[in-house]
């Protein structure tokens, strides 16, 4: 177990830590990670703290921000093409009038 709140990590990462959607972080923002992959308790201690830190780390790389984009004219263009030719298609399957 470990508490966010009592710890003595940088704001920075209190935060970020306590914003994750995680379910190993309870609501009063303690991490409890369970680790029983080895025989004895000093392995299984080493690895539940090798995870955690694992965690910290992966808090402390920032997200590059995502630009909102849009198609081109030529991507529009082909993509309407394609439907029209599509609707041709479809509308020649129908019953033939004699």
């Amino acid at each position: 177990r470990f508490d966010i709140q009592a710890s003595s990590l940088p704001a920075f990462y209190k935060e970020q830590l306590l914003a994750l959607r995680d379910q190993r972080i309870s609501k009063e923002g303690v991490i409890v990670i369970k680790a029983q992959q080895f025989r004895t308790q000093e392995q299984n201690r080493e690895d539940a703290l090798n995870r955690l830190q694992a965690l910290i780390r992966s808090v402390a790389v920032s997200r590059k921000a995502r630009r909102p984009t849009k198609p081109s004219k030529s991507a529009r263009a082909k993509r309407m093409d394609s439907k029209t030719k599509r609707g041709n298609i479809k509308a020649l399957r129908g019953k033939v009038d004699h």
